[in-house]
Protein backbone atom coordinates (compact mmCIF):
# COMPACT_ATOMS: atom_id res chain seq x y z
CA UNK A 1 0.00 0.00 0.00
CA UNK A 2 3.02 2.28 -0.09
CA UNK A 3 2.77 2.79 -3.64
CA UNK A 4 1.58 5.82 -5.22
CA UNK A 5 -1.71 6.04 -7.45
CA UNK A 6 -2.16 8.65 -10.45
CA UNK A 7 -5.30 9.02 -11.48
CA UNK A 8 -5.31 11.14 -15.14
CA UNK A 9 -8.61 13.51 -13.86
CA UNK A 10 -9.83 13.52 -17.73
CA UNK A 11 -10.06 10.04 -18.10
CA UNK A 12 -11.53 9.64 -14.07
CA UNK A 13 -14.45 11.58 -15.73
CA UNK A 14 -14.57 9.96 -18.96
CA UNK A 15 -15.03 6.67 -16.51
CA UNK A 16 -17.57 8.12 -14.18
CA UNK A 17 -18.70 10.94 -13.71
CA UNK A 18 -19.65 12.39 -9.52
CA UNK A 19 -22.47 14.04 -8.92
CA UNK A 20 -21.15 15.69 -5.99
CA UNK A 21 -17.53 16.34 -4.33
CA UNK A 22 -15.77 13.63 -3.84
CA UNK A 23 -13.64 12.77 -0.90
CA UNK A 24 -10.16 11.48 -1.65
CA UNK A 25 -7.43 9.47 0.33
CA UNK A 26 -4.76 10.20 3.04
CA UNK A 27 -1.81 12.68 1.63
CA UNK A 28 -3.21 13.95 -1.92
CA UNK A 29 -2.55 17.23 -4.23
CA UNK A 30 -2.88 17.89 -7.59
CA UNK A 31 0.30 17.92 -9.61
CA UNK A 32 1.58 19.78 -12.95
CA UNK A 33 -0.08 17.11 -15.56
CA UNK A 34 -3.38 17.61 -13.85
CA UNK A 35 -3.08 14.46 -11.49
CA UNK A 36 -4.09 13.80 -7.96
CA UNK A 37 -1.29 11.84 -6.23
CA UNK A 38 -2.38 9.48 -3.34
CA UNK A 39 -0.63 6.46 -1.40
CA UNK A 40 -3.58 4.80 -0.50
CA UNK A 41 -6.51 5.56 -3.51
CA UNK A 42 -8.79 7.68 -4.31
CA UNK A 43 -13.36 7.42 -4.10
CA UNK A 44 -15.52 9.44 -5.45
CA UNK A 45 -18.80 9.06 -4.79
CA UNK A 46 -22.23 11.58 -4.73
CA UNK A 47 -22.28 11.46 -0.87
CA UNK A 48 -19.15 12.67 0.99
CA UNK A 49 -20.14 10.78 4.19
CA UNK A 50 -20.42 7.41 1.60
CA UNK A 51 -16.64 8.39 0.20
CA UNK A 52 -15.36 8.73 3.86
CA UNK A 53 -16.84 5.15 4.56
CA UNK A 54 -14.96 3.79 1.26
CA UNK A 55 -11.81 6.43 1.93
CA UNK A 56 -10.99 4.51 5.47
CA UNK A 57 -11.54 1.34 4.26
CA UNK A 58 -8.95 1.63 1.99
CA UNK A 59 -6.87 3.10 4.80
CA UNK A 60 -7.26 0.31 7.10
CA UNK A 61 -6.05 -2.24 4.67
CA UNK A 62 -9.11 -2.92 2.10
CA UNK A 63 -9.03 -3.04 -1.38
CA UNK A 64 -10.92 -1.02 -4.03
CA UNK A 65 -13.50 -3.83 -3.62
CA UNK A 66 -13.91 -3.66 0.07
CA UNK A 67 -14.15 0.36 -0.28
CA UNK A 68 -17.14 -0.14 -2.89
CA UNK A 69 -19.35 -2.42 -0.58
CA UNK A 70 -19.10 0.06 1.92
CA UNK A 71 -19.23 3.11 -0.11
CA UNK A 72 -22.29 1.44 -2.12
CA UNK A 73 -23.97 0.12 1.84
CA UNK A 74 -23.27 3.91 3.35
CA UNK A 75 -24.86 5.49 0.03
CA UNK A 76 -28.26 3.51 0.75
CA UNK A 77 -28.07 5.09 4.26
CA UNK A 78 -26.86 8.81 2.84
CA UNK A 79 -28.27 8.98 -0.27
CA UNK A 80 -31.30 7.67 -0.54
CA UNK A 81 -32.20 8.94 -3.78
CA UNK A 82 -30.68 6.11 -5.93
CA UNK A 83 -28.17 4.64 -3.41
CA UNK A 84 -29.83 1.85 -1.99
CA UNK A 85 -30.41 -2.50 -0.67
CA UNK A 86 -33.54 -2.16 -2.71
CA UNK A 87 -32.60 -2.05 -6.12
CA UNK A 88 -29.68 -3.45 -8.31
CA UNK A 89 -27.24 -2.02 -10.23
CA UNK A 90 -23.47 -3.18 -12.14
CA UNK A 91 -19.91 -3.19 -11.28
CA UNK A 92 -17.01 -3.27 -13.73
CA UNK A 93 -13.77 -4.43 -11.45
CA UNK A 94 -10.27 -4.23 -13.14
CA UNK A 95 -7.59 -5.46 -11.46
CA UNK A 96 -3.83 -4.57 -10.73
CA UNK A 97 -2.84 -7.17 -13.60
CA UNK A 98 -4.80 -5.98 -16.06
CA UNK A 99 -7.54 -8.71 -16.11
CA UNK A 100 -11.04 -7.64 -15.74
CA UNK A 101 -14.56 -8.81 -14.68
CA UNK A 102 -18.09 -7.35 -14.07
CA UNK A 103 -20.55 -8.23 -11.62
CA UNK A 104 -24.56 -8.14 -13.11
CA UNK A 105 -27.01 -7.59 -9.72
CA UNK A 106 -29.73 -6.02 -12.23
CA UNK A 107 -33.24 -6.90 -10.54
CA UNK A 108 -35.19 -9.38 -12.16
CA UNK A 109 -38.84 -9.60 -12.44
CA UNK A 110 -41.03 -11.50 -9.75
CA UNK A 111 -41.75 -15.49 -10.83
CA UNK A 112 -45.65 -13.72 -10.85
CA UNK A 113 -45.23 -11.40 -13.92
CA UNK A 114 -46.73 -11.52 -17.21
CA UNK A 115 -46.33 -9.81 -20.47
CA UNK A 116 -49.26 -7.28 -20.71
CA UNK A 117 -49.27 -6.79 -16.34
CA UNK A 118 -49.29 -2.92 -17.18
CA UNK A 119 -51.85 -2.69 -19.60
CA UNK A 120 -55.59 -0.88 -18.99
CA UNK A 121 -58.40 -2.38 -20.19
CA UNK A 122 -58.30 -0.63 -23.17
CA UNK A 123 -55.05 -1.79 -23.91
CA UNK A 124 -53.12 1.47 -23.46
CA UNK A 125 -49.85 1.82 -20.97
CA UNK A 126 -50.98 2.58 -16.86
CA UNK A 127 -47.65 4.63 -16.55
CA UNK A 128 -48.72 4.75 -12.49
CA UNK A 129 -48.23 1.33 -12.02
CA UNK A 130 -44.36 1.47 -12.73
CA UNK A 131 -44.04 5.01 -11.14
CA UNK A 132 -45.10 4.11 -7.76
CA UNK A 133 -46.21 1.37 -5.43
CA UNK A 134 -46.50 -2.51 -5.08
CA UNK A 135 -46.31 -3.50 -8.29
CA UNK A 136 -43.50 -1.34 -9.57
CA UNK A 137 -40.49 -3.14 -7.64
CA UNK A 138 -38.38 -5.81 -9.46
CA UNK A 139 -36.89 -8.60 -7.02
CA UNK A 140 -33.82 -6.75 -5.68
CA UNK A 141 -30.03 -7.45 -6.33
CA UNK A 142 -28.03 -4.97 -4.78
CA UNK A 143 -26.84 -6.97 -1.64
CA UNK A 144 -26.41 -10.65 -3.54
CA UNK A 145 -24.54 -8.26 -6.15
CA UNK A 146 -22.44 -6.72 -3.28
CA UNK A 147 -21.93 -9.96 -1.39
CA UNK A 148 -20.93 -11.72 -4.40
CA UNK A 149 -17.87 -8.96 -5.69
CA UNK A 150 -16.50 -9.02 -2.01
CA UNK A 151 -16.38 -12.83 -1.98
CA UNK A 152 -14.47 -12.51 -4.97
CA UNK A 153 -12.19 -10.26 -4.53
CA UNK A 154 -12.44 -8.79 -0.98
CA UNK A 155 -9.57 -8.86 1.32
CA UNK A 156 -11.06 -7.46 4.95
CA UNK A 157 -13.96 -9.44 6.70
CA UNK A 158 -17.90 -8.92 5.36
CA UNK A 159 -18.58 -7.10 8.82
CA UNK A 160 -15.74 -4.83 8.96
CA UNK A 161 -16.87 -3.48 5.52
CA UNK A 162 -20.74 -3.05 5.84
CA UNK A 163 -21.32 -2.17 9.45
CA UNK A 164 -19.86 1.27 9.03
CA UNK A 165 -23.51 1.73 7.22
CA UNK A 166 -25.31 0.13 9.80
CA UNK A 167 -23.65 2.72 12.00
CA UNK A 168 -24.63 5.92 9.91
CA UNK A 169 -28.34 4.52 10.10
CA UNK A 170 -28.45 3.85 13.65
CA UNK A 171 -26.55 6.83 15.14
CA UNK A 172 -27.49 9.11 12.51
CA UNK A 173 -25.57 11.32 10.16
CA UNK A 174 -26.32 15.30 9.15
CA UNK A 175 -28.56 16.52 6.51
CA UNK A 176 -27.19 19.01 3.91
CA UNK A 177 -29.39 21.49 2.28
CA UNK A 178 -30.09 19.12 -0.95
CA UNK A 179 -30.98 16.15 0.84
CA UNK A 180 -33.19 18.16 3.48
CA UNK A 181 -35.05 19.99 1.12
CA UNK A 182 -35.43 16.66 -1.16
CA UNK A 183 -36.69 14.46 1.89
CA UNK A 184 -39.17 17.10 3.01
CA UNK A 185 -40.95 17.40 -1.24
CA UNK A 186 -40.62 13.07 -0.70
CA UNK A 187 -42.53 12.86 2.61
CA UNK A 188 -45.27 15.84 1.52
CA UNK A 189 -45.43 14.60 -2.17
CA UNK A 190 -45.07 10.81 -3.37
CA UNK A 191 -44.18 8.96 -0.26
CA UNK A 192 -47.57 10.52 1.47
CA UNK A 193 -49.58 7.56 0.58
CA UNK A 194 -47.09 4.82 2.34
CA UNK A 195 -47.41 5.31 6.19
CA UNK A 196 -44.39 3.17 6.32
CA UNK A 197 -42.08 5.60 3.97
CA UNK A 198 -43.25 8.83 6.34
CA UNK A 199 -42.63 7.29 9.15
CA UNK A 200 -38.68 6.35 8.00
CA UNK A 201 -38.08 9.69 6.45
CA UNK A 202 -40.25 12.44 8.41
CA UNK A 203 -38.92 14.89 10.89
CA UNK A 204 -39.89 13.07 14.39
CA UNK A 205 -41.42 15.35 16.03
CA UNK A 206 -43.13 17.45 12.95
CA UNK A 207 -41.71 19.62 11.15
CA UNK A 208 -39.63 20.37 8.28
CA UNK A 209 -36.15 18.86 7.45
CA UNK A 210 -33.31 21.81 8.40
CA UNK A 211 -29.34 21.44 6.83
CA UNK A 212 -27.25 20.56 9.86
CA UNK A 213 -30.32 17.98 11.29
CA UNK A 214 -29.50 14.49 12.62
CA UNK A 215 -31.77 11.99 10.86
CA UNK A 216 -32.29 8.47 12.58
CA UNK A 217 -32.81 5.31 9.93
CA UNK A 218 -33.55 3.13 12.97
CA UNK A 219 -35.31 0.24 10.73
CA UNK A 220 -32.85 0.42 8.19
CA UNK A 221 -30.14 0.30 10.74
CA UNK A 222 -31.16 -3.00 11.85
CA UNK A 223 -31.64 -4.56 8.50
CA UNK A 224 -28.10 -3.51 7.79
CA UNK A 225 -26.66 -5.07 10.94
CA UNK A 226 -28.12 -8.24 10.19
CA UNK A 227 -26.67 -7.92 6.82
CA UNK A 228 -23.26 -7.31 8.18
CA UNK A 229 -23.61 -10.18 10.75
CA UNK A 230 -25.02 -12.61 8.76
CA UNK A 231 -24.54 -11.71 5.18
CA UNK A 232 -26.65 -11.61 1.76
CA UNK A 233 -28.80 -14.30 3.39
CA UNK A 234 -30.28 -12.48 5.83
CA UNK A 235 -31.75 -10.27 3.26
CA UNK A 236 -32.81 -12.57 0.68
CA UNK A 237 -33.95 -15.88 3.20
CA UNK A 238 -34.16 -14.44 6.73
CA UNK A 239 -36.76 -11.80 8.35
CA UNK A 240 -35.77 -9.60 5.80
CA UNK A 241 -37.33 -11.35 2.61
CA UNK A 242 -40.24 -12.46 5.61
CA UNK A 243 -41.09 -8.40 6.20
CA UNK A 244 -40.56 -7.93 2.20
CA UNK A 245 -43.18 -11.18 1.21
CA UNK A 246 -45.59 -9.99 3.85
CA UNK A 247 -45.95 -5.76 2.59
CA UNK A 248 -46.28 -7.14 -0.52
CA UNK A 249 -48.72 -9.28 0.30
CA UNK A 250 -50.82 -6.44 2.04
CA UNK A 251 -50.54 -4.31 -0.57
CA UNK A 252 -50.87 -6.52 -3.76
CA UNK A 253 -47.55 -6.93 -4.66
CA UNK A 254 -45.83 -9.55 -6.61
CA UNK A 255 -42.50 -9.99 -5.10
CA UNK A 256 -42.71 -13.30 -2.84
CA UNK A 257 -40.08 -15.38 -0.34
CA UNK A 258 -39.25 -17.76 -3.22
CA UNK A 259 -38.39 -14.89 -5.67
CA UNK A 260 -36.10 -13.37 -3.06
CA UNK A 261 -34.48 -17.23 -1.98
CA UNK A 262 -33.88 -17.49 -6.31
CA UNK A 263 -32.35 -14.49 -6.78
CA UNK A 264 -28.63 -14.67 -7.67
CA UNK A 265 -25.84 -12.14 -8.84
CA UNK A 266 -24.12 -13.11 -12.22
CA UNK A 267 -20.38 -12.56 -12.98
CA UNK A 268 -20.10 -11.80 -16.63
CA UNK A 269 -17.48 -11.18 -19.23
CA UNK A 270 -16.78 -7.12 -19.75
CA UNK A 271 -17.67 -5.45 -23.04
CA UNK A 272 -14.66 -4.09 -24.17
CA UNK A 273 -13.38 -1.47 -26.38
CA UNK A 274 -10.65 1.15 -27.82
CA UNK A 275 -10.66 5.04 -28.55
CA UNK A 276 -7.83 7.06 -29.68
CA UNK A 277 -5.53 4.88 -27.75
CA UNK A 278 -7.57 4.41 -24.90
CA UNK A 279 -8.91 0.86 -23.56
CA UNK A 280 -12.14 0.43 -22.11
CA UNK A 281 -13.95 -1.83 -20.23
CA UNK A 282 -17.60 -1.64 -19.61
CA UNK A 283 -20.51 -3.44 -18.42
CA UNK A 284 -21.97 -6.17 -20.86
CA UNK A 285 -26.56 -6.76 -21.13
CA UNK A 286 -28.38 -6.76 -19.55
CA UNK A 287 -26.87 -3.18 -19.19
CA UNK A 288 -27.14 -1.37 -22.93
CA UNK A 289 -24.87 1.07 -22.32
CA UNK A 290 -21.71 -0.50 -22.66
CA UNK A 291 -22.63 -1.99 -26.60
CA UNK A 292 -23.97 1.25 -27.08
CA UNK A 293 -21.46 3.27 -25.94
CA UNK A 294 -18.48 0.75 -27.69
CA UNK A 295 -20.82 1.19 -31.02
CA UNK A 296 -20.86 4.66 -30.96
CA UNK A 297 -17.08 6.05 -30.13
CA UNK A 298 -16.07 2.99 -32.70
CA UNK A 299 -18.47 4.89 -35.60
CA UNK A 300 -16.89 8.62 -34.32
CA UNK A 301 -13.58 6.94 -34.80
CA UNK A 302 -13.49 7.49 -38.27
CA UNK A 303 -14.16 11.40 -37.76
CA UNK A 304 -11.45 14.10 -37.16
CA UNK A 305 -13.46 15.29 -33.97
CA UNK A 306 -10.59 17.57 -32.56
CA UNK A 307 -10.21 19.34 -35.88
CA UNK A 308 -14.13 20.24 -36.16
CA UNK A 309 -13.63 21.23 -32.15
CA UNK A 310 -15.68 19.78 -29.20
CA UNK A 311 -18.50 22.03 -29.12
CA UNK A 312 -18.51 22.31 -33.01
CA UNK A 313 -21.90 21.84 -34.94
CA UNK A 314 -20.26 19.55 -37.13
CA UNK A 315 -19.09 17.24 -34.04
CA UNK A 316 -22.43 17.52 -32.36
CA UNK A 317 -23.97 16.50 -35.06
CA UNK A 318 -21.43 13.50 -35.79
CA UNK A 319 -21.77 12.67 -32.26
CA UNK A 320 -25.93 12.50 -32.35
CA UNK A 321 -25.60 10.63 -35.26
CA UNK A 322 -23.92 7.87 -33.94
CA UNK A 323 -25.76 7.99 -31.13
CA UNK A 324 -29.08 7.56 -32.90
CA UNK A 325 -27.68 4.47 -34.71
CA UNK A 326 -26.65 2.86 -31.44
CA UNK A 327 -30.15 3.37 -29.84
CA UNK A 328 -31.64 1.51 -32.39
CA UNK A 329 -29.71 -1.07 -32.14
CA UNK A 330 -30.75 -1.32 -28.09
CA UNK A 331 -33.90 -1.38 -29.18
CA UNK A 332 -33.67 -4.17 -31.93
CA UNK A 333 -31.37 -6.70 -30.13
CA UNK A 334 -30.73 -5.84 -26.40
CA UNK A 335 -31.95 -7.98 -23.20
CA UNK A 336 -31.41 -10.14 -20.38
CA UNK A 337 -28.65 -12.90 -21.86
CA UNK A 338 -29.97 -15.20 -19.90
CA UNK A 339 -33.64 -14.74 -22.00
CA UNK A 340 -32.11 -13.10 -25.42
CA UNK A 341 -29.09 -14.23 -28.09
CA UNK A 342 -27.61 -11.00 -28.87
CA UNK A 343 -24.85 -10.03 -31.86
CA UNK A 344 -22.85 -8.47 -29.96
CA UNK A 345 -19.53 -9.40 -31.03
CA UNK A 346 -21.18 -7.85 -34.41
CA UNK A 347 -22.58 -4.67 -32.72
CA UNK A 348 -19.71 -3.70 -31.29
CA UNK A 349 -17.16 -4.49 -34.04
CA UNK A 350 -15.02 -2.15 -36.43
CA UNK A 351 -16.63 -3.46 -39.24
CA UNK A 352 -19.55 -2.69 -38.53
CA UNK A 353 -18.94 1.03 -37.23
CA UNK A 354 -17.56 1.46 -40.32
CA UNK A 355 -20.59 0.66 -42.61
CA UNK A 356 -22.77 2.94 -40.23
CA UNK A 357 -20.39 5.54 -40.33
CA UNK A 358 -20.18 5.65 -43.92
CA UNK A 359 -24.15 6.26 -44.42
CA UNK A 360 -23.85 8.86 -42.24
CA UNK A 361 -25.05 12.32 -43.66
CA UNK A 362 -22.46 15.02 -42.78
CA UNK A 363 -25.15 17.83 -43.59
CA UNK A 364 -28.23 16.54 -42.63
CA UNK A 365 -29.75 14.42 -39.68
CA UNK A 366 -31.00 11.24 -40.22
CA UNK A 367 -34.38 10.45 -39.21
CA UNK A 368 -34.91 8.34 -35.96
CA UNK A 369 -37.71 6.75 -37.23
CA UNK A 370 -36.82 5.91 -40.93
CA UNK A 371 -33.89 4.07 -39.07
CA UNK A 372 -35.76 2.08 -36.79
CA UNK A 373 -39.18 2.02 -39.64
CA UNK A 374 -38.72 -1.79 -39.10
CA UNK A 375 -39.59 -1.33 -34.99
CA UNK A 376 -41.49 2.07 -34.86
CA UNK A 377 -45.31 2.16 -34.85
CA UNK A 378 -45.86 5.41 -33.23
CA UNK A 379 -44.47 9.15 -32.47
CA UNK A 380 -44.19 11.43 -30.03
CA UNK A 381 -41.38 12.89 -27.74
CA UNK A 382 -40.41 12.06 -24.49
CA UNK A 383 -38.79 14.11 -21.49
CA UNK A 384 -35.58 12.11 -19.51
CA UNK A 385 -35.22 11.95 -15.91
CA UNK A 386 -31.66 12.62 -14.01
CA UNK A 387 -31.90 9.40 -11.28
CA UNK A 388 -29.17 6.81 -10.26
CA UNK A 389 -25.76 7.27 -8.90
CA UNK A 390 -21.90 6.18 -9.86
CA UNK A 391 -19.12 5.45 -7.64
CA UNK A 392 -15.47 5.03 -8.70
CA UNK A 393 -12.43 3.83 -6.73
CA UNK A 394 -9.25 2.93 -7.32
CA UNK A 395 -6.66 1.51 -4.68
CA UNK A 396 -3.05 2.09 -3.71
CA UNK A 397 -1.93 -1.20 -5.93
CA UNK A 398 -3.71 -0.58 -9.19
CA UNK A 399 -7.42 -2.22 -8.68
CA UNK A 400 -10.23 -0.44 -9.73
CA UNK A 401 -13.50 -0.18 -9.49
CA UNK A 402 -16.71 1.43 -11.27
CA UNK A 403 -19.81 1.39 -9.93
CA UNK A 404 -23.29 2.08 -11.00
CA UNK A 405 -26.73 1.27 -8.98
CA UNK A 406 -30.24 2.93 -8.62
CA UNK A 407 -33.51 2.68 -7.91
CA UNK A 408 -34.80 3.83 -11.06
CA UNK A 409 -36.45 7.18 -10.26
CA UNK A 410 -35.95 9.30 -7.73
CA UNK A 411 -36.34 7.46 -4.35
CA UNK A 412 -37.66 4.38 -6.75
CA UNK A 413 -41.10 3.23 -5.73
CA UNK A 414 -41.25 5.73 -2.93
CA UNK A 415 -42.39 2.51 -0.72
CA UNK A 416 -40.32 1.55 2.51
CA UNK A 417 -40.28 -1.62 3.50
CA UNK A 418 -42.67 -1.98 6.89
CA UNK A 419 -40.34 -2.73 9.70
CA UNK A 420 -36.86 -3.01 7.44
CA UNK A 421 -36.14 0.63 7.11
CA UNK A 422 -35.60 0.57 3.21
CA UNK A 423 -36.61 1.56 -0.03
CA UNK A 424 -37.74 -0.26 -3.21
CA UNK A 425 -37.30 0.22 -6.76
CA UNK A 426 -39.46 0.98 -9.28
CA UNK A 427 -37.42 -1.11 -12.13
CA UNK A 428 -40.17 -3.02 -13.86
CA UNK A 429 -40.94 0.35 -15.72
CA UNK A 430 -37.38 -0.25 -18.08
CA UNK A 431 -39.20 -3.63 -19.67
CA UNK A 432 -41.12 -3.19 -22.79
CA UNK A 433 -44.78 -2.97 -21.40
CA UNK A 434 -46.69 -3.21 -24.46
CA UNK A 435 -45.67 -6.18 -26.84
CA UNK A 436 -45.30 -4.69 -30.80
CA UNK A 437 -45.85 -1.47 -29.86
CA UNK A 438 -42.30 0.73 -30.10
CA UNK A 439 -42.41 4.95 -30.31
CA UNK A 440 -40.43 7.75 -29.86
CA UNK A 441 -42.45 9.00 -26.55
CA UNK A 442 -40.03 6.24 -24.94
CA UNK A 443 -42.21 2.65 -25.43
CA UNK A 444 -40.26 0.12 -27.16
CA UNK A 445 -42.53 -3.17 -27.61
CA UNK A 446 -39.98 -5.21 -29.61
CA UNK A 447 -39.16 -8.99 -27.80
CA UNK A 448 -36.16 -8.96 -26.76
CA UNK A 449 -37.08 -6.70 -23.23
CA UNK A 450 -40.50 -7.67 -23.10
CA UNK A 451 -41.67 -8.85 -19.44
CA UNK A 452 -41.01 -12.75 -18.41
CA UNK A 453 -40.72 -14.11 -15.05
CA UNK A 454 -37.08 -14.18 -13.60
CA UNK A 455 -36.40 -11.69 -16.26
CA UNK A 456 -33.40 -9.19 -15.78
CA UNK A 457 -34.72 -5.40 -17.54
CA UNK A 458 -32.26 -3.94 -20.09
CA UNK A 459 -30.27 -1.08 -18.21
CA UNK A 460 -28.79 1.77 -19.22
CA UNK A 461 -26.61 2.37 -16.70
CA UNK A 462 -22.89 2.04 -17.90
CA UNK A 463 -19.91 1.73 -15.46
CA UNK A 464 -17.07 1.94 -17.17
CA UNK A 465 -12.90 1.99 -16.78
CA UNK A 466 -10.74 3.81 -19.02
CA UNK A 467 -7.19 3.19 -18.88
CA UNK A 468 -3.79 4.09 -20.72
CA UNK A 469 -0.49 2.28 -21.19
CA UNK A 470 -1.97 0.06 -18.81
Amino acid sequence: MGSRVRINIAAAALAAIALRPSTVCAQTAPDAAGMVVSKHGVVISSSSIASDVGASILRRGGNAVDAAVGTAFALAVTYPGAGNIGGGGFMVVRLKNGKATTIDYRERAPLGSTPTMYLDASGKINRALTATGYLAPGVPGTVRGLALAHRKFGRLPWREVVMPAAQLASKGFPLDSGLAQSLNREVEQAMKPYAASVAAYAKSGGGQWQPGDTILLADLGRTLTAIATTGADAFYTGWIADSVAADMQRNGGLITKADLAAYRARERAPIRGSYRGYDIVTMPPPSSGGVAMVEMLNVLSHFDLRQQGRWSPETLHLMIEAMRRAYVDRARYLGDPDFVKMPLSRLTSAKYASTLAAHIDRAKATSSVDLGKDIVTSTSVAAEGDETTQFSIVDGDGNAVSNTFTLEGGYGSHVVVRGAGFLLNNEMGDFNKKPGETNVQGDIGTRANLIAPGKRMVSSLTPTLVSKNR
